[in-house]
């Protein structure tokens, strides 16, 4: 598996993440079964949020992976707080109960990177601060980042935050690639040219903050998987002609389409299904030509002007 740094850390970190907000689909020997081969793949950085199964998922993966001290030196844990049910709560008191809660689900005395998880309009930067200070100086967490965010959210927290802003996790696909269009479509007259998150993609290329795609093969917000789709009967034929270039799957090119952007991305992959993951993992070794970028993007439906 090929790495990256993680934004402008010195954390290195693999291309690909392991999202683990389904491990709860899986039984203990399955659980098991998948963490180990996310490890033989070089996939060692494991996605998570405590409201993931309502933390029973953090518990899943701590028995599956068989944590203790030599584990958990070989691996890099991400989780979010601040969702909870019915509002968002980036208050102190919250993210300090959270991550605690969290290190004791996963058996670990330390996160690697903790994002905020979603905007929370009641957020007072200076409570964020403080929590960051009480955690990175008590070796709790040691990087940090946001999730879903506009660049105006993160420069708002920035102002009291001191701590380097790492990674924000957004939506991104070939089918939801809004933060791409409306880069093509400046000045112009269309729907495409409207933006809707404040150049998040150029932001966080300037502030070296680094985009990890969620949903990547979804298209919508949940609606489905574009792949195999009858819905888009163009976009699979681009796809699976590139495949056949290659001589790989179709699952891996679409994260390689992702991973060939400039911005360095790490898609967050959700899959719980071992030939699939594998599938992700070979997208380290695909470098996608412009042309074959360009044709998958428009035969997404996307009109360049």
């Amino acid at each position: 598996m090929r790495t990256m740094k993680l934004g402008n850390s010195t954390l290195e970190v693999p291309v690909v993440s392991v999202g683990c907000m389904r491990i709860n689909s899986l039984d203990k020997a399955e659980a098991e079964h998948f963490v180990q081969t996310a490890m033989e793949e070089g996939a060692n950085f494991f996605d998570h949020a405590d409201i993931y199964g309502s933390g029973e998922c953090e518990e899943i993966f701590a028995d599956a992976i068989g944590m203790n001290a030599g584990i958990r030196e070989k691996i890099i844990l991400q989780s979010k707080c601040g969702i909870r049910k019915g509002m968002f709560d980036f208050s102190k008191e919250h993210i300090l109960e959270s991550v605690d809660a969290s290190l004791k689900r996963l058996k670990t005395d330390y996160l690697d990177i903790l994002l905020l998880h979603r905007p929370d309009t009641l957020v007072e930067p200076v409570e964020v601060a403080e929590a960051f200070d009480i955690l990175e100086s008590s070796g709790k967490v040691r990087h940090f980042g946001v999730s879903n965010q506009n660049p105006m959210q993160i420069q708002l927290l920035k102002k009291s935050v001191k701590q380097t802003i790492v990674a924000n996790q957004l939506q991104l696909s070939i089918t939801n690639a809004n933060m791409i269009s409306n880069g093509f479509n400046v000045n112009m007259d269309n729907d495409h040219a409207v933006n809707r998150d404040g150049s998040v993609l150029d932001f966080c290329r300037l502030n070296d903050i680094t985009i990890q795609p969620w949903s990547p093969f979804q298209y919508g917000f949940f609606e489905g998987v574009f792949l195999g789709n009858d819905k888009f009967p163009e976009l699979n034929q681009k796809i699976n002609e590139i495949a056949d270039k290659y001589e790989v799957s179709n699952t891996t090119i679409v994260i390689a389409w992702l991973l060939r952007h400039p911005a360095h991305m790490q898609p967050v992959i959700g899959t719980m299904n071992e030939g699939r993951l594998k599938d992700c993992c070979k997208a380290s070794d695909i470098h996608l030509t412009r042309e074959e970028w360009y044709g998958i993007y428009r035969e997404a439906g996307n009109v360049l002007p």
